[in-house]
């Protein structure tokens, strides 16, 4: 069948080999070619993209840690992974990776303050804050998310001045079907069909 395609096509004078073409030059971005964004304009602009709202906590041997993140998505369904980014100077991004494992605490409408609290820098974020361990991995489960997805870290990427983080997922669970707590150009929202 493939002979008779090819003595075919050769008939009909269309060409039966394909002309190797050497590939594009590739290079590295020249700082004179980047193009300044202001910072407080990317900010600004990206600001008007709605998210939902999480908690990223792990269980590590000085204690639990964690902090509010915005920047987490699911990535692949098989094999089950999910994604978050986090600032390189985070202070509570290497308790984390030493951890291994993270659970991603998924906020609802009611859980402002608590996600201002995961915020701070500095203070003990758990104080106060009712958990219980993930199945899989013992990272802080926290009480009264609706949504929660256990998790092992499985590579760390650079992305400028973030790490962006993948998980496989070990377990999840959604323990409430409240509204989930959103944040827009710097406050947060509620959802409303």
């Amino acid at each position: 069948m493939a002979a008779t395609a090819v003595r075919y096509l050769r008939s009909a004078g269309a060409p039966t080999a394909v002309e190797h073409r050497p590939g594009p030059l590739l290079r590295a971005v020249r700082d004179d070619e980047r193009l300044p964004v202001d910072p407080a304009e990317f900010r600004r602009v990206l600001g008007h993209f709605a998210s939902g709202v999480t908690v990223v906590t792990a269980q590590g041997p000085e204690g639990p840690a964690g902090f509010a993140c915005q920047s987490f998505a699911s990535l692949s369904l098989d094999p089950p992974l999910v994604a978050f980014m986090v600032a390189r100077t985070s202070t509570t991004w290497p308790h984390i990776a030493r951890a291994g494992a993270f659970c991603v605490n998924i906020l609802g409408a009611d859980q402002g303050e608590l996600c201002l609290g995961f915020a701070r820098s500095g203070a003990d974020k758990f104080t106060g804050v009712a958990h219980a361990p993930a199945p899989v991995t013992g990272s802080p489960r926290l009480d009264g998310a609706p949504a929660w997805i256990d998790c092992v870290i499985a590579q760390v990427h650079t992305g400028g001045d973030h790490l962006i983080v993948v998980g496989r997922v070990e377990a999840l669970g959604a323990e409430t079907e409240g509204a989930p707590l959103l944040f827009h150009r710097g406050r947060f929202g509620r959802f409303t069909a």
